[in-house]
């Protein structure tokens, strides 16, 4: 049985939130993050491991004599945004912000923490993953690209992030896909500048890069089934300097979204191909330039059963509810769940503001609910 209060701990973890969303840095760069987050885990007598994808943690608590060992995963980079938020505890470092909850995802991976030092009252092994560069390098793969699982195996493995316009508090999952893959690209295109006033000595390749812009829109309406969703967006199209030259190059910055590993793979097919040959066609060339893209994130069924068994047993049976359809953004966990089985899943920040937007917190009512999460999930599958 336990021996502590939560409630006790819960002023403490709230000071620690506020304390990570003061000191926000970017993937790869989290050096003051992972000094705090190992700083709290070693007061609590856990085994460290650090330098996993240079800034990444990883603290194994152990206890009975059963082999079985379970992973809850937690991000802990920020974004490069300015906040604007007004808050009291707001980010300290200019051009940088905690607008996707990464602050209170570690905060409740720490409150689990310290509440399974407190209680270890399983059998078996707890790795607590603390994992950087979510947002840009994918901080997941390069922790496997490290030994992650060699060096810490897990039979399961979890992780839980925010999302406002849920209820505070509620659960939400669903097996099978839960998010998509991305994919991003630059495509450059080069022409043969000139004067405006002689297009016809030139290779524009504002008109090469407009036609390929055209033609990627035919991909996902005629290139992948209905059945299957994907998403192909050009959100950055750059070239020319002065309204009378027409320039050398132009580029263009490509995502590619979809479900469906196999669709993953026609669609970066079908885009090389669509620039390429566009391009061609005007007698100019394209050079692509690919960036870490990531796979869809696939639920285990089994795991998100155990998930939805741990919720309703232990926060009643509206604590959790079905996700009726994927999310169309992306997370690096699936890098994971495509070694171990496992879940990602969703609790609720309320009415907040949007993720990835100047103006949002993490809502701090959900701290010991997402902790709780964590040490029931981790006593109940290692019972």
């Amino acid at each position: 049985m336990s021996d502590f209060n939560f409630k006790e701990f819960l002023p403490d973890l709230v000071d620690i939130r506020h304390r990570l969303h003061e000191m926000p840095e970017i993937g790869l760069s989290e050096v003051k993050t992972s000094d705090f987050i190992a700083a709290q885990l070693e007061r609590w007598g856990y085994e460290i491991t650090r330098g996993l994808a240079s800034t990444g943690i990883v603290a194994t608590l152990r206890a009975g004599n059963s082999n079985r060992a379970i992973g809850f995963r937690a991000d802990f980079d920020a974004l490069p945004m300015q906040e604007e938020t007004g808050l009291p505890y707001a980010s300290r470092h200019a051009g940088a912000m905690h607008a996707c909850g990464h602050d209170g995802h570690t905060s409740m991976l720490l409150g689990a923490a310290w509440a399974l030092s407190r209680d270890k009252s399983f059998s078996g092994t707890v790795h607590l993953i603390f994992q950087p560069a979510e947002e840009n390098f994918g901080g997941a793969k390069l922790m496997l690209e490290d030994g992650l699982l060699e060096r810490f195996p897990c039979d399961q493995i979890f992780a839980l992030h925010n999302w406002p316009g849920i209820p505070s508090g509620t659960f939400a999952a669903r097996a099978g896909p839960v998010a998509a893959s991305i994919d991003v690209v630059t495509i450059t295109v080069k022409g043969k500048g000139g004067h405006g006033a002689q297009p016809e000595d030139t290779v524009d390749p504002v008109v090469v890069g407009s036609s390929i812009v055209m033609a990627l829109q035919s991909i996902v309406s005629r290139s992948v089934s209905p059945h299957q969703p994907s998403v192909v967006t050009v959100g950055s199209f750059l070239s020319g300097s002065a309204s009378n030259i027409i320039p050398d190059t132009a580029a263009l910055e490509i995502s590619m979204r979809a479900m469906n590993p196999k669709v993953r793979e026609e669609i970066r097919e079908r885009v090389a191909q669509v620039a390429t040959y566009q391009a061609k066609s005007y007698n100019a060339e394209v050079a692509l330039d690919w960036q870490v893209g990531y796979p869809a994130t696939i639920n285990d069924a089994e795991a998100v059963r155990a998930a939805k068994s741990t919720i309703t047993q232990h926060f009643g049976e509206d604590a959790f509810v079905e996700l009726d359809l994927p999310l169309m953004g992306s997370e690096d966990f699936s890098f994971l769940l495509e070694k171990v089985p496992g879940a990602y899943v969703l609790i609720g920040n309320g009415d907040s503001s949007g993720l990835h937007t100047t103006t949002y917190d993490f809502n701090d009512d959900i701290l010991e609910r997402g902790a709780m999460y964590f040490y029931h999930l981790a006593k109940d599958r290692l019972a």
